[in-house]
């Protein structure tokens, strides 16, 4: 991948990991930190940190609090997943009730995205 990575805003990402929210941990420590395929946590992807990302899968998951539904964080959130993508990178949304209400479908969901985009890239 040949993004510029910004080493200013690694600093932050190193605080988002001491940080997580409970959503962040919760996902990390029951089901990504073991999951078969590499994923990490807070990284940085050029001007942005992603909450999770599989080099692998080429797929970044991102966890939406309440503030990710007003119209100028959507806004922000299109721009972001489009700079993204322009490496090819698939970006999937995932609210932070889900995420309480139905982890386990959140889990086949990832499963699901990351066997996917691994099956697409052989």
């Amino acid at each position: 991948m040949d993004y510029k990575h910004n080493k200013e805003i690694v600093p932050l990402a190193k605080a988002l990991r001491k940080n997580m929210t409970k959503e962040e941990k919760h996902l990390w420590y029951d089901y990504l930190r073991e999951y078969p395929v590499r994923f990490m946590r807070q990284k940085v992807i050029g001007k942005y940190i992603v909450d999770f990302y599989c080099a692998k899968a080429k797929l970044v998951v991102e966890l939406d609090g309440s503030q990710h539904y007003e119209d100028k964080e959507i806004e922000k959130d299109a721009i972001r997943t489009k700079f993204l993508e322009q490496y090819g990178i698939k970006v999937i949304r995932i609210s932070n009730l889900d995420i309480n209400k139905n982890f386990e479908g959140v889990c086949i969901y990832i499963d699901t995205e990351v066997k996917q985009s691994l099956s697409q890239l052989r």
